[in-house]
């Protein structure tokens, strides 16, 4: 491992190895997780409720996925839970096995991989960096061909944090489900954003049998650790095909449990909601007002940023940066992005002043 190497936001092991620093001294603004950390309160109930591990957790998963049906509005027989939405995408891959993919990007390199290892082919769509990396529709629909399976979007996007609103996800759907082509929506991110009700595309699942989503609790409710994801599809078909699959109690109990009270802790996702709304519109004030780079208005809870110098570039900035105990992410690796790109995301007030001042330093 040279320091030429790309870390992850959950690559804190490496860093700790490499640059020889405590992985828990370093602020994290790579990781793309909830800056409020685990819910207090549920944390108290995981602590007063250990005793389930004693227990093995109900097989159909019941009473989590009515916790879901109530927490995003469909029935709890279109939900299906999987340890992590990684789990869930690797099957549904599996399933529907396509030879060739489109997927939009710069993105998350983990769709590319599952579609290889199917042996299947992937294709780009890429986004333009002169429309902000906003999808323009029409051009998308015209790069999708009759001998595509599968079209992959994350909504919002990463590392762009652009969205797409679910009335142009329907256009999407009609004209894909014209050419019998699978589409797959990853939400990892929709509860970061503003207008939730007008991007998310869940309610498109009683229409439209070519759709499947994806989330989970590890970004939102900063819980990577209990590898808890949900999928939203009303094909009966691949709903049956993916349980017969799908190992039993992939789930452990403990995290069954939380996720039966995480996704009604309003207190939580209102707190979360109102104090990512006000550091990204301050975030990205401030930055825009900067000469030497160009920010890209975000719609999730990390802003991608280019660097417009040709003095310093991702890894020199990601190198500096981490020596004061500061991990952004070198941007560099992901699809149509080069060294001029990073980014990072929001933690709590007094770290993301940090961050904005040492920047601040190389740039303002």
């Amino acid at each position: 491992m040279s320091n030429k190497s790309h870390f992850h936001g959950s690559d804190l092991e490496k860093i700790e190895s490499i640059y020889k620093i405590n992985k828990y001294d370093i602020i994290n603004f790579s990781g793309n997780v909830n800056p409020l950390g685990v819910s207090r309160n549920l944390i108290d109930l995981l602590s007063k409720n250990v005793h389930v591990i004693g227990m093995y957790p109900d097989r159909e998963y019941t009473r989590l996925r009515k916790q879901l049906e109530k927490y995003i509005g469909v029935n709890y027989e279109n939900i299906i839970v999987g340890n992590g939405s990684t789990e869930l995408i690797s099957i549904f891959i599996n399933i529907i096995k396509p030879t060739k993919a489109l997927i939009v990007g710069p993105t998350y390199s983990e769709y590319e991989r599952e579609i290889s290892i199917g042996g299947g082919f992937s294709n780009y769509y890429s986004l333009k960096e002169e429309l902000d990396f906003k999808i323009d529709i029409k051009d998308l629909l015209s790069n999708i061909t009759d001998d595509m399976d599968l079209l992959v979007i994350c909504n919002p996007n990463n590392p762009t944090s652009t969205s797409i609103y679910s009335e142009d996800i329907k256009c999407i759907l009609e004209y894909c489900h014209e050419k019998n082509i699978y589409v797959m929506v990853d939400e990892t991110y929709i509860e970061f954003t503003k207008e939730m009700d007008k991007i998310t595309s869940v309610g498109l699942t009683y229409s439209y049998d070519n759709l499947f989503i994806t989330r989970g609790v590890s970004k939102f409710y900063a819980s990577p650790g209990l590898r808890l994801g949900y999928g939203i599809c009303g094909n009966k078909s691949i709903m049956e095909k993916i349980n017969s699959l799908k190992n039993p109690w992939t789930i452990n109990s403990l995290a069954s449990f939380a996720g039966e009270v995480m996704f009604e802790d309003e207190g939580y996702i209102k707190l979360t909601k109102d104090f990512i709304e006000q550091e990204r519109n301050r975030i990205y004030t401030e930055l825009n007002s900067w000469k030497d780079i160009k920010v890209f208005p975000p719609t999730a809870n990390f802003i991608l940023i280019k660097i417009l110098r040709d003095d310093i570039d991702s890894h020199e900035l990601f190198e500096t940066l981490i020596k004061k105990k500061i991990m952004i992410r070198d941007a560099s690796t992901f699809p149509f992005l080069n060294s001029q790109f990073f980014r990072f995301c929001f933690m709590n007030k007094e770290q993301n002043d940090l961050i904005l001042d040492e920047l601040s330093r190389i740039f303002n």
